[in-house]
């Protein structure tokens, strides 16, 4: 059994659909798991469409049949037939979209997103799973929102462990090609949940632990794991191979090649992850498993943008000790402030945060209470792995520097915008 994730840049358009069919032909159509995530920027048009429901903008109605317009375009590029099932299965769950949209009454941000974010993923494992159907490729399709069970975090859901095994081991036969989506699940009120943004990578893994696979392969328009972002640096050079701990530390500081909870169930089982281009199958891409750390050993650069440094002193002079920093940290957890980068001394404490939840407004005016607060707003986090000095000075010239740490095989700089 082997798991596959295809994310929303492989299945974009109706000839990214077709190279999916291809890459599974390719690879072998039978004992595979795909899970697939929307299609290209379907979950950014969705997050359109809730913030105009909140806003009570008289556009959301437009938008979602924009979308939908989006999604039948590439079924007519897909099926030489108008009354193809597909556009009732498509039709299907936009029609629930817009029932939900009509009758919630919930006020809940956090819930109204994963209710509707999810329609993405349902709908674009449809539209492959009938697609391939059509071209002799035999598959079941399946509602991850019936196999994977969630707590009701909305949004970042913690995933009940035992009784998603019991379901997949129930509803998954492996000698078949399963279709499924990623990033979703249901509570136990039967409510969509949503595992953090980027988790289809992380569903992926739920099911080769579950299902014991040989291995996970997530399919990307690059060539494997780059030592950067081929977008923000030049001559970008491929990792052969990276430990699960090298890995897990890459996720932990920002990379996006990998989501950071993907790798906890893998490493459990040593189940091999591979990341490999769709549109070089054959390729051997980048393997993650049991071994050495990192080959070859070179530096590698994340660069996460549009952060909050937040920089917190006593307002008496006195020391900064336990008691301050867990009282911090209780609140940062109650606002789901995601912290990047950590720094104390006798009387201050430096963290660099993500605001993902946009909850940093709030948490800061209360912590003006207790303490004094300086902070500054859309801050770059660079972090070097396996740097050097000469790699850490030419990156770092010319640039505002507010704060820097360093540990021996990682350095992280916080840099002001110019």
């Amino acid at each position: 059994m082997h798991v596959y994730k295809f994310g929303g840049a492989s299945v974009k358009d109706a000839k990214g659909v077709r190279n999916v069919a291809k890459v599974i032909r390719l690879m072998g159509e039978k004992n595979k798991l795909i899970v697939i995530s929307a299609m290209g920027k379907t979950t950014n048009a969705l997050e359109k469409i809730i913030e105009l429901y909140f806003s009570k903008d008289e556009n959301l109605t437009f938008e979602v049949e924009n979308l939908r317009q989006f999604h039948h375009q590439i079924l007519a590029d897909l099926f030489n037939n108008p009354h193809h099932p597909s556009y009732t299965k498509v039709n299907y769950f936009f029609d629930e979209l817009s029932i939900f949209l009509r009758r919630n009454k919930s006020p809940n941000y956090d819930f109204v997103y994963d209710q509707v974010v999810a329609f993405g993923e349902l709908i674009s494992t449809s539209i492959v799973s009938l697609y391939l159907q059509e071209e002799g490729i035999d598959n079941v399709w399946h509602d991850c929102r019936n196999l994977i069970h969630t707590d009701n975090t909305y949004r970042d859901a913690d995933v009940h462990w035992e009784q998603t095994q019991h379901n997949i081991n129930a509803h998954i036969n492996t000698d078949e090609l399963n279709i499924t989506q990623g990033f979703i699940g249901s509570d136990g009120n039967n409510f969509t949940t949503t595992l953090g943004r980027e988790g289809s990578d992380y569903t992926a893994g739920i099911f080769a632990y579950c299902l014991n696979a040989e291995g996970v392969t997530i399919w990307k328009d690059v060539p494997g794991v780059l030592n950067g972002d081929p977008n923000v640096f030049e001559n970008t050079t491929l990792l052969n191979q990276i430990s699960y701990e090298e890995a897990i530390e890459l996720a932990f500081f920002g990379a996006s090649v990998i989501h950071p909870k993907t790798l906890q169930p893998l490493k459990q089982k040593e189940i091999p992850l591979y990341v490999k281009s769709f549109y070089d199958p054959k390729s051997p891409g980048t393997c993650v498993k049991k071994g050495e750390a990192i080959q070859p050993e070179i530096p590698c650069y994340i660069v996460k943008n549009n952060l909050i440094l937040l920089s917190l002193s006593s307002l008496d002079f006195s020391f900064f000790v336990e008691e301050n920093i867990s009282e911090i940290f209780s609140l940062f957890h109650k606002y789901q402030i995601k912290v990047d980068l950590i720094q104390n001394s006798a009387i201050s404490f430096s963290v660099c945060i993500d605001n993902k939840f946009k909850n940093a407004e709030k948490l800061i005016e209360l912590l003006k209470a207790k303490f004094k607060v300086n902070y500054h707003k859309n801050i770059t986090l660079l972090t070097i792995r396996h740097y050097n000095e000469n790699v850490l000075k030419e990156l770092t010239k010319d640039k505002h520097i507010l704060l820097k740490q360093f540990t021996k095989q990682t350095a992280q700089v916080v840099i002001k915008p110019i």
